[in-house]
């Protein structure tokens, strides 16, 4: 028998951690599956209740280093209320207070540790023989802060290497703690120098301080946790933001009489009244009466919808214009905006595909170092050296090893690509985007708001009488006036960017789901569709083919008839942005595949998707259809970056690769999205993709330079050279390589910042 539990995790800050939980929890007996989400702070377990406990469970994660309470409440619903936004802030306000604090102490650390050095001015108690008991004093008191607001990476490394599963908190841990025990070791030194009169152990000792190092790796580290954690809060605001999509409350009919309540108590069954200016609070099929639906957020139509009885209506669509009531179908967990929810909160928890580069050369790197200092040590000894001697060099070791310009690696070149690509408009939001957008192979298009303006215009006037086309619109605009179709917006605008005074309509009647009818001057109009016209004895043979033409480009035609005969077609549409078709062929000739998908329907897709030169288009489409059609893609082994802006986009910006959210789109979208194109451009995601390429290669290359003159240095460090040529690498010198290989990424970094313009991106 298999129990269930979840807990709430605290201290986690990356992927390293979640990962390092899950495999503590494993090694329990009974155990027999464990995840562990980083965006919700959460970890569920299926285990035997006969060979482990909640509490075991807690006790393994508190061993690992990080804290679990068990969660009593596992209903799904509730689960979504208790998504803890507030601790994703949490950790980055954390992470950000210790980074505060360890700035403020390293900064006059490193001044007055390397101030002899470059000549800069030092005040009178560092400078001099006499004052070297100051000078060290002063470097271990400003070290003490921040060894105590990053005591977590102590904690956690050396309990992962006592386990014998070191990792790079192992290394952080291990190169600080001799960094800094080898300067109390130098105080020590340099106060036996001045009391017996060694002035040589004064002066050696004084030179030999690697507190700034200590403080150095624990700062760069800090920062890049903090980015980490930033980016964690960032998705957990996109869920928050969903949440906020759900009304409280809504109107059910019982017994024949209104009554309002909580919409977690709303059954299937349940006759729910929507009144217009209201969100529709669950899915259903509408009952009784009509109404034009905004049901933007879930389909991504840009058009609303005229809703009648038997049509089906979705939780998180605003209800337009008229009232309505519906039967409710799905309820709670299971309508389309806690789908949603869901989906993007598991897409999001989920881990990058592409491992980061970092950690599997440090899962070699760093036991090799921790064994090669011990060994160091070791052999010196047996060979007869002294423990000076030895302890000196096997120090060394560690320091040329710190993961100093490792933790720079990364971090330097993906704050200088995303400046980079900010000043081009392009804001890139974690690592792991820049690690995939270099791999992508295939291209996901919504079409509302990414493809398209997002908004519809007027796109064709046609006159087919003796009226012009001034007259047609004039005629329209009036007649559209008092209607509350959402596409009579667009005639209006049209009319006033023309100048056209609108006439008085009298005797105005809607026919919903038909058209409109009203007396202009007397004489009687009507517009629609063509049923409306042949309803009024009007024939409409003569417009059947531009119908049929409009429509099949993706427009809504509008026919205008009086007086017995068709007047004229007006056409309305959400037409294609400047530069898409572009962008779309350039994604093409980089050998990308396009793909476009979409709430539309099939008439209206397949026109955009040929005007835009998409061979490939998905149609009819609910959010979960969307994240399905990804899926399969990335089944397929295929690398998927999918560009949206609406909230129905979310759920497929979070299970794609790689998220790109238009910079114009919805909060929710841009929340979860990898990378914001804030111009609105297509020509912008070609342009974030060959970013994605030059970052990584610069990565890659920092990397070698982090790693090269430590890999070189450890053998002189290790003093493998002394018995022969008298080499020994002191662990001053050993800094200063390390410093050298922080240099040699940052400059290299740099480079990336050259470029002005966005096309030069592409080189």
């Amino acid at each position: 028998m298999q129990d269930k539990a979840r807990f709430a995790i605290s201290g986690m800050s990356c992927s390293a951690c979640s990962t390092h939980i899950e495999k503590e929890v494993r090694k329990l007996p009974g155990v027999s599956q464990v995840e562990v989400q980083l965006l919700s702070n959460s970890m569920s377990v299926s285990y035997d209740p006969l060979l482990v406990s909640p509490a075991d469970i807690e006790h393994s994660v508190a061993d690992a280093g990080y804290g679990a309470t068990q969660n009593a409440d596992t209903h799904e619903t509730k689960r979504h209320k208790m998504i803890p936004h507030a601790s994703g802030t949490s950790e980055a306000n954390n992470t950000r207070s210790r980074l505060i604090v360890s700035i403020v102490f390293t900064l006059p650390l490193f001044y007055i540790a390397m101030g002899h050095m470059f000549h800069w001015p030092l005040p009178d108690i560092v400078h001099g023989h006499k004052n070297a008991i100051t000078f060290v004093l002063l470097q271990f008191l400003l070290t003490l802060p921040v060894l105590m607001i990053n005591q977590v990476y102590f904690t956690r490394g050396f309990r992962s290497l006592l386990k014998g599963a070191p990792t790079m908190d192992s290394l952080i841990a291990i190169g600080s703690a001799a960094a800094v025990l080898y300067g109390i070791f130098a105080l020590f030194a340099i106060g036996y120098g001045f009391g017996h009169g060694r002035n040589d152990l004064v002066d050696r000792y004084s030179m030999d301080l690697y507190f700034e190092s200590a403080a150095m790796i624990l700062t760069l580290i800090t920062l890049g946790k903090h980015l980490e954690a930033r980016a964690k809060a960032h998705t957990s605001d996109a869920i928050t933001k969903l949440l906020q999509l759900k009304p409280d409350t809504a109107i059910i009919l019982r017994d024949g009489a209104e009554m309002t309540i909580d919409i977690d108590l709303i059954v299937p069954g349940d006759i729910v009244v929507v009144r217009p200016g209201t969100m529709i609070p669950v899915d259903g099929t509408v009952v009784d009466g009509s109404s034009t639906v905004d049901s933007s957020a879930i389909t991504g139509e840009s058009i609303p919808v005229e809703k009648h009885p038997g049509d089906r209506v979705y939780s998180a669509s605003v209800n337009l214009t008229g009232y309505f009531t519906f039967r409710a179908e799905q309820v709670g967990e299971n309508t389309t905006l806690a789908k949603i929810i869901q989906l993007v909160e598991t897409a999001a928890s989920s881990r990058a595909p592409i491992s980061r580069l970092a950690d599997r050369i440090s899962a070699r790197f760093v036991p090799a170092v921790i064994l090669i200092s011990f060994m160091t040590a070791i052999v010196w000894l047996i060979l007869g050296a002294g423990i000076s001697f030895a302890l000196t060099s096997a120090i060394a070791v560690l320091v040329i090893s710190c993961p100093c310009a490792l933790g720079l690696a990364t971090p330097t070149a993906i704050m200088v690509g995303t400046g980079r690509g900010a000043r081009n408009g392009i804001l890139i939001k974690s690592a792991e985007a820049l690690e995939i957008a270099h791999a992508v192979d295939t291209v996901v298009l919504d079409k509302t708001g990414t493809i398209t303006e997002g908004k519809p215009v007027v796109t064709d006037i046609l006159s087919l009488s003796e009226l012009d086309d001034n007259e047609l619109l004039t005629l329209a605009a009036s007649l559209e006036k008092p209607s509350e179709h959402p596409l009579a917006f667009a005639i209006l605008t049209e009319a006033k960017k023309s100048g056209i005074d609108i006439v008085p309509v009298s005797n105005f009647k809607a026919h919903p789901g038909k058209g409109i009818e009203g007396m202009i001057r007397g004489k009687r109009y009507v517009a629609g569709g063509p049923q409306i016209l042949a309803e009024n004895g009007i024939d409409t043979s003569p417009i059947e083919e531009h119908i049929s033409s409009l429509a099949g480009a993706g427009k809504t035609p509008f026919a205008f008839g009086g007086e017995g005969k068709v007047l004229g077609i007006i056409a309305v549409a959400d037409v294609i942005k400047t530069g898409s078709r572009e962008a779309v062929k350039t994604l093409k000739n980089m050998g990308i595949e396009v793909i476009m998908l979409t709430g539309d329907n099939r008439q209206t897709a397949r026109g955009i998707a040929k005007a835009a030169g998409i061979d490939t288009v998905v149609d009819s489409l609910l959010p979960d259809g969307k994240a399905s059609v990804i899926a399969e893609l990335k089944a397929r082994g295929k690398t998927v970056a999918m560009i949206g802006d609406g909230i129905n986009d979310a759920p497929s910006l979070a299970s794609a690769d790689i998220g790109i959210a238009i910079g114009a789109g919805t909060d929710i979208a841009i929340e979860s999205a990898d990378i914001v194109l804030m111009h609105s451009d297509l020509r912008d995601g070609e342009a974030a993709l060959k970013l994605g390429k030059s970052v990584i290669r610069n990565i890659k290359q920092n990397l070698f330079w982090a790693f090269i003159y430590n890999t070189l240095g450890i053998p002189v460090a290790a003093g493998v050279f002394y018995s022969w040529l008298g080499w020994q690498l002191s662990p001053m010198l050993a800094a200063a390589a390390m410093s050298f290989s922080s240099i040699s990424v940052v400059l290299n970094a740099l480079r990336l910042a050259g470029s002005k313009k966005t096309a030069e991106i592409h080189q």
